[in-house]
């Protein structure tokens, strides 16, 4: 080192943070230095606890010298000390030493419970919202970040928001969107804590809206009323804001002129015989005249007669028999054209049915409407097909109506001896212009499609008592028609169903998948009638699910996606996931016009643009707009269970002495086993035994198929193929297509038609179910099973009140009590929680009729069983109903009451 020359610090050790039990290093680095050494805490420490390095400076060419020390939690730890664990670095050289600053040594950590947690709050909208929050001890000192909804709030992004004092959340004006939980979350270097959610509710008080005009006064003579009324709209109370003060009606008296009818003077004097041997005399209504809209005289101001008693003479005839020859004439002329008029409309009429009936007898089926309607829809007849029809592949073949996948239903239309209808008829009268688009599936399974519309219009007024109870004419018309291949049926790319709604809603369902779309009442505009599909895309899903996620049910579609609803729809997409919000994070998920994928919630999200309803193995979507939905599960632990339906097929092989045997493992949903059913069917499969479900963990573990217990001496199987073993990511990530695997059994002797055996599906670790087969190989005496516990093939549509289980008129009532406000003003809040509706109430409280909301979903979750016994116990344990509903009585009340049957429904 040059002589005369102090150490120079380049390095000086930095304050620190043992985190857990990691020991940290301090380093020091100095020039000119023969020797550097650390002191912590006033002593030396030992030589050979230093690492040292050294080096040369190429610019000045001075020694380097740099120096690390490590530090322990322990020794931190055993230190007593009235200040920090702390060290500095002592340099030496030729002239002296130097020495660097002070850095201190802690031991990080973060308290689990916070000083203060935020409260829930109920505040006006535009009120001050003040959350307060003291983070847990720590050090370092732990830095708070604001979630809302479980999202980061950003203050920068809303002028609104200020979280920057003391860690505590200000709003300055609260607005709706600022309804939610919100959370503290504080973090340090060593860990992160979160505090409890409070709850924020902006609530608005209800305000009158301004008075109508007064109304006419309701005597039309003497002494009345008139009124007028406002309603507490502007705005409505939401969110349990109180309920606008005052009078909702004012009346005055009135008095109104009473009409005075007009009258007639009497008759003038006879006037002078005119060349026309005719007089004529006049009167006028003015005995009195009319006033203050009295009626006008009745009958004619003016008389003319004969003045010379039949003796007047023209034309050298007597007046009376010119004009008697002149009516003679006239009467004749009207005789023979309404002859005329009525030949021209009957020949008019007969060309019409001939020509009818000449189109009609080009197609191979004829719709005959049956004039007996017995139940509470229309059935209809089929004709055999005529002789030479073209477009039969085989006229003498008999219908298979278990392979079309086009599906055919009967029309709702209303029964008028119905009981409900009578007591209702002004709310339950047939749909006008009924349009329903449907398939004859005996032409489908003969090879033939025919599209047919069927044309319903509804009387007005009541429905007839006779026998004679046909609702309107119905009209069958041929759109298309192609022959269709049973190959073509296994590989259509989606199951659709159309029909057309008008403003009393309905139901459309896509049979045997266990998807549905309702439509409520209201939700089309009066007078409209939309045509909405529902289809599910049974190819392969556009939407990749990414990394372990899963896709858990089909992709729906419905549409058109153009159109938008007054209130919001239920559509209903099964899934397979075993419900569990510490295993699962489910998300909706939307297809973009651009054909992306785009979030639509998180199933356990507050939103008020969408609600879902998560039950065992179906979800229940109110929406707003019509588009591509699908729903994709995030598994957050290994104990996150995806629900798979094990079933076995069986059939002959070319060989008569092989029998294939083909396990499935599907996704628990209706669709999935349908389209496994609908490839067996092609291919000659049977079930053999009620399909069982296998719990399938997140857990990476693989699934193991086996064959047990075959009969040693009538049937062997190949060696080493008794077993499959399938990965976990082939199960977990398999989209929707079902897996399967085949296992190919030998007898040794045509006489053995038995088998009996059993199918092991388990995972490694996990669930295991075991299939008992005990079945015959010949079709003849095996025993069939049942495919699906709902079968709503014939079904696929239903319009207007049928389609609900809840009667219109009960409906109107429900929502009628539990949308009014009472002292606490919270009905319809205590209808969805006795519905099991418990989170996200504030979709409802956005909505016209929160109640309404409230029974379509009801509906939509009741649609196979149509539970009104757990609707109408709801309705008693809120306090407004009595024991029984037996009868709906038409009087006016002040409360309306709830009857109940047991046997008729509500």
């Amino acid at each position: 080192s040059a002589p005369g020359t102090l150490p120079h610090f380049m390095e000086e050790p930095d304050d620190a943070y043992i985190i857990k039990s990691n020991p940290i290093v301090l380093r020091c680095k100095a020039m000119p230095a023969m020797q550097i050494f650390f002191k912590c805490n006033g002593e030396w420490v030992h030589q050979n606890e230093h690492v040292s390095e050294e080096s040369m400076d190429e610019t000045t060419g001075l020694k380097v010298r740099e120096v690390f020390i490590n530090v322990t939690r322990q020794q931190v730890e055993d230190f007593h000390g009235p200040e920090d664990y702390w060290c500095q670095c002592v340099a030496w050289s030729h002239l002296g030493t130097s020495k660097s600053r002070k850095a201190s040594v802690r031991i990080a950590y973060l308290r689990k419970n916070f000083e203060q947690d935020p409260q829930g709050k109920e505040v006006p909208i535009e009120g001050m919202i003040v959350l307060h929050c003291r983070p847990p001890e720590g050090v370092p000192a732990a830095e708070v970040e604001w979630l809302k909804n479980e999202e980061p709030i950003d203050s920068n992004l809303d002028e609104n928001i200020d979280t920057r004092a003391d860690h505590n959340l200000i709003i300055r004006q609260a607005r709706l969107s600022d309804s939610g939980n919100y959370t503290c979350m504080a973090a340090n270097i060593v860990a992160k804590r979160r505090s409890m959610s409070a709850t924020v509710v902006v609530y608005v008080n209800g305000g009158w809206s301004s008075w109508t005009e007064w109304s006419n006064c309701n005597a039309r003579c003497g002494r009345g009323w008139q009124k007028r009324s406002r309603t507490c709209t502007n705005p409505a109370p939401l969110n349990g804001g109180a309920f606008c003060e005052g009078m909702s009606v004012q009346k005055i008296t009135c008095t109104s002129l009473c009409p005075v009818d007009g009258n007639w003077e009497v008759w003038s004097e006879w006037s002078v015989c005119s060349p026309e041997c005719e007089h004529l005399r006049v009167r006028e209504c003015i005995a009195p005249p009319p006033r203050n809209g009295g009626k006008y005289c009745e009958g004619l101001s003016q008389e003319s007669e004969n003045c010379t008693e039949g003796l007047c003479v023209q034309d050298k005839k007597p007046l009376h028999e010119i004009k008697s020859q002149n009516i003679e004439t006239a009467s004749d002329i009207a005789l023979y054209s309404g002859l005329g008029a009525a030949v021209i409309a009957v020949a008019v009429l007969v060309v019409a049915v001939t020509l009818y009936r000449r189109s009609q007898s080009e197609y191979g089926v004829d719709v005959i409407d049956s004039s007996a309607l017995t139940g509470g829809f229309q059935t209809f007849n089929f004709k055999t097909v005529r002789q030479g029809n073209s477009l039969l592949l085989n006229s003498s073949m008999q219908p298979d109506l278990t392979v079309s996948r086009t599906y055919s239903g009967p029309i709702c239309l209303q029964d008028p001896m119905d009981k409900e209808l009578m007591t209702e008829s002004s709310l339950f009268n047939p749909l006008s212009d009924i349009k329903v688009k449907v398939q004859s599936s005996f032409m489908v399974s003969l090879g033939v499609t025919e599209r047919a519309e069927y044309h319903g219009k509804a009387h007005s007024g009541t429905f007839p008592h006779g026998n004679n109870r046909a609702f309107g004419t119905i009209q069958a018309r041929n759109k298309a028609t192609y022959i269709q291949n049973l190959s073509s049926i296994s590989t259509t790319s989606e199951l659709k169903t159309t029909a057309v709604f008008g403003h009393l809603g309905g139901r459309l369902v896509v049979p045997n998948t266990g998807v549905s779309l309702l439509i409520p009442h209201g939700a089309i505009p009066e007078e409209s009638s939309w045509e909405i599909y529902l289809a599910i895309t049974q190819k392969e899903s556009s939407l990749q699910p990414e990394g372990t996620d899963v896709l858990l049910g089909p992709e729906v579609t419905c549409g058109p996606s153009d159109l938008s609803v007054s209130t919001p729809f239920a559509l209903t997409i099964p899934h397979c996931a075993e419900v569990n919000s510490e295993h699962w994070n489910i998300h909706l998920k939307k297809r973009t016009q651009q054909g992306k994928w785009e979030e639509v919630m998180s199933v356990e999200e507050e939103t008020t643009s969408c609600y879902c309803l998560l039950d065992p193995y179906a979800c229940h979507i109110l929406l707003n707009s019509f588009g591509t939905y699908a729903l994709i599960g995030e598994p957050i632990s290994d104990c996150a269970v995806r629900q798979l339906k094990v079933a076995v097929f069986g059939c002959l092989s070319c060989n008569s002495l092989d029998y294939n045997l083909r396990v499935y493992c599907m996704d628990n949903t209706p669709c999935a086993f349908q389209e496994v059913v609908s490839d067996e069917k092609l291919q000659g499969g049977q079930l053999l035994e009620e399909p069982k479900l296998l719990h399938f963990k997140g857990n990476t573990f693989s699934l193991q198929i086996s064959v047990l217990d075959i009969p040693p001496f009538l049937w062997r199987i190949k060696p080493f193929t008794a077993c499959q073993e399938v990965p976990f990511s082939r199960v977990w990530c398999s989209s929707q297509k079902p897996l399967h695997c085949a296992f190919s059994l030998e007898r040794y002797t045509p006489a053995t038609t038995q088998l009996s055996c059993k199918i092991c599906v388990r995972q490694v670790k996990g669930h295991e179910q075991i299939l008992q087969i005990q079945t015959s190989i010949l079709e003849n005496e095996r025993e069939t099973i049942t495919f699906f516990a709902h079968d709503d093939s014939n079904f696929p549509a239903q319009m207007g009140p049928k389609a609900f289980k809840i009667p219109y008129s009960i409906r109107q009532r429900i929502c009628a009590t539990f949308d009014t406000p009472n002292a606490k003003g919270k009905d319809w809040q205590m209808l969805a929680q006795k519905n099991s509706i418990n989170r996200n109430l504030s979709y409802f409280a956005t909505q016209s009729s929160p109640s309404a909301v409230i029974l379509d979903l009801w509906e939509a979750r009741h649609q196979h069983d149509g539970d009104l016994d757990s609707l109408a116990c709801a309705l008693e344990e809120i306090g407004r109903t009595h024991s029984k509903i037996s009868d709906v009585t038409e009087t006016e009340i002040e409360e309306p009451d709830f009857n109940y049957s047991r046997q008729n429904g509500l």
